[in-house]
């Protein structure tokens, strides 16, 4: 814990940026932009082991966080892809972390473990099935919190508000089993810690546009929705 408690001002330093006044429009719509404060912000992609795609679409982390860039003042770095393994200690160095995959994930002891410290702690995982990810995943989270379910949150929660409105929950954004999208949370002493989408598909929609050939619209609607769950994880 002592190694969590240094390299948890990187998450003060996020928040910090965040409540600064006018963050949350763009920079051209403020005439003077807000110091910067600590490391920039970026998203790290989590790596794990049992054959699933952790790596597919590398675009997308970098074309939310260029969207992110675009529509706030969040000190974001665009310049290369960022990967951590869920059991590594580089893990508490970053305030979010993103996993994806089509297929199996498989944790280890030591892995469930680190990222459930990470995740009480202060950090914050988004996932999105990819399609075919969603069995493997279930089971596996419960050896991080076998105490705790992913519920569904409702469509007055907050994320789903926290700058772009999404009264309806969460867009649809590929097609997968034609089933209506779901958002499930699991929490931590009444903090969300792990947002998990489901039937959306929302980071396919944030690659690079001839990835998926998604419609203009389809894919703002992606990246507006990833914004408010980045603006949501570090400020909450």
């Amino acid at each position: 814990m002592h190694e969590w408690k240094l390299r948890h001002t990187l998450r003060i330093a996020a928040v910090a940026l965040l409540l600064t006044p006018g963050l949350l429009a763009p920079p051209s719509a403020s005439a003077q932009a807000p110091e910067r404060l600590g490391s920039k912000f970026v998203i790290a992609r989590a790596k794990y082991d049992g054959g699933g795609d952790w790596y597919n679409d590398p675009s997308s982390e970098l074309n939310m966080l260029r969207f992110l860039k675009e529509h706030s003042s969040i000190d974001v770095d665009v310049r290369t892809e960022v990967f951590v393994e869920v059991g590594s200690e580089k893990l508490f160095s970053y305030p979010f972390v993103f996993m994806t995959g089509h297929g199996n994930i498989r944790l280890s002891d030591h892995e469930a473990e680190n990222l459930r410290n990470y995740l009480e702690n202060g950090g914050f995982l988004y996932v999105d099935d990819d399609y075919g990810f969603d069995k493997a995943f279930r089971r596996e989270i419960k050896k991080v919190f076998p105490d705790r379910e992913l519920v569904e949150l409702p469509f007055d929660h907050g994320i789903y508000h926290a700058h772009f409105q999404f009264p309806n929950g969460l867009p649809k954004i590929h097609e997968h089993d034609g089933k209506p999208p779901q958002g499930f949370g699991i929490f931590h002493e009444g903090r969300l810690v792990l947002f998990y989408t489901y039937e959306s598909n929302l980071a396919d929609g944030w690659a690079d546009p001839d990835v998926h050939k998604d419609p203009e619209d389809v894919r703002q609607k992606s990246l507006q929705m990833g914004m408010n769950i980045i603006v949501w994880a570090l400020t909450h």
